[in-house]
């Protein structure tokens, strides 16, 4: 297995995992007797632990190698699947999806980072392709999960034969992965890596195409329905829609970054998810939002990508830079739809696409911080190491 395709897999295996256990959470709602509340409590504790996890990833690649970090965590990562529904009571939830965030959080970097690293040695793009394979895995496994559900099949015996599949596979991939050079007179990356002024520069334009992301994906359905009096099928289809555009964009987006460039790719993605988002507050009729949707799809898709992929050029290492931007977009994850929400809820949906609109004007204007700045020297491959997240999807 060549090295492009063992990332690749990699990639891939991290959506199945969100995407398979995305499906369970009513389940785990119903199992458990959990109020809305709650269970809105026990899945904030995901994105706390990710932000625990994520700025202490780069050292941890430093000091165990970036390869065998990534083959350690993503492997992690399989296995905690299944963790939240073998929980014996509720309160058991909260430390689980604590561990399961941190997990996902710290591979998500790990492994990006090893994808900018590879996308170094190559020559070229890749890391757009790779997101649109997380997109596929999370949409194939979430597929998985749904038949599971409609079917009766129990979530432990389901995630349980997940865990099992996916750790399997994430051994292959493993074995495939660009091995670590050797390091000398490098210091090591910081135990706790917020971002620096620069880093902080590149994931403003991750944070607002995750932004535009999280708050279609969680809102779509929730749009047409009460803008364009879309029926369940027609909303499904809408959120359905968004995702598949954007995935699909991802996995032709290295070749659109091959021909004009990280700068120009974003903000002509801009200037196409603009349009979306007016077509979405100005459209009444699901077909108009629907298209909409898939336009902002179109226009954010690789945003986050590149981020990742200039700020593990940006950071003294590939880990540290990845790290710091990564925990930006997570945040803008976290904080969009409930923006969204208050702003709908305050105005109207349509207003607030309006500033769903404005940011990914926002982004086009701050994409050169995109353009490649001379490469200070940085760790190779040992320093390694979201999503998006949307949501993500």
């Amino acid at each position: 297995m060549t090295n492009h395709r063992a990332i690749a897999l990699v990639f891939a295996i991290h959506g199945a995992v969100a995407g398979s256990l995305s499906t369970r959470i009513p389940w785990l709602q119903d199992h458990f007797a959990l109020s809305p509340g709650t269970l809105g409590l026990v899945l904030l504790c995901q994105p706390i632990g990710a932000f625990i996890g994520m700025p202490m990833a780069g050292r941890l690649a430093y000091r165990v190698g970036g390869r065998r970090a990534t083959r350690v965590l993503i492997a992690l990562w399989c296995l905690l699947v299944c963790v939240p529904v073998l929980m014996p009571g509720p309160g058991w939830l909260f430390p689980a999806f604590l561990l399961l965030g941190a997990a996902a959080g710290t591979s998500d970097v790990v492994m990006n980072a090893h994808a900018v690293v590879l996308e170094r040695k190559l020559g070229r793009s890749i890391i757009a392709g790779l997101h649109g394979l997380w997109s596929v895995g999370s949409l194939a496994a979430g597929g998985i999960g749904i038949l599971a559900a409609h079917f009766g099949v129990d979530a432990r015996l389901h995630l349980g034969l997940i865990a099992l599949l996916l750790l399997g596979l994430s051994l292959v991939a493993g074995r495939g992965l660009l091995a670590d050079e050797p390091v000398t007179g490098q210091p090591a990356p910081r135990r706790f890596a917020l971002p620096t002024r620069a880093i902080a520069a590149v994931g403003l334009v991750g944070f607002c195409g995750t932004f535009a992301e999280g708050a279609s994906a969680n809102w779509a359905a929730v749009y047409v329905t009460q803008v364009a009096a879309a029926g369940p099928a027609a909303a499904a289809a809408t959120y359905t829609v968004f995702m598949l555009f954007m995935a699909g964009t991802r996995l032709l987006g290295d070749r659109i970054v091959g021909r004009l460039g990280a700068v120009a790719t974003v903000r002509a993605g801009g200037v196409v998810a603009a349009v979306g988002g007016v077509l979405v507050v100005a459209g009444r009729t699901t077909w108009v939002c629907a298209a909409g949707f898939a336009l902002i799809g179109i226009g954010i898709a690789v945003s986050a990508p590149l981020a990742y992929a200039a700020a593990g050029r940006t950071g003294s290492s590939p880990g540290e830079g990845v790290a710091g931007v990564t925990t930006i977009t997570y945040l803008s994850s976290l904080i969009a739809p409930a923006i969204i929400g208050g702003a709908a809820g305050a105005l109207s949906y349509p207003a607030a696409f309006v500033l769903i609109t404005l940011i990914v004007i926002l982004m086009g204007v701050l994409a050169g911080a995109l353009r490649p700045r001379p490469t200070v020297p940085t760790v190779p491959t040992v320093t390694m190491t979201d999503s998006a997240l949307r949501p993500g999807p």
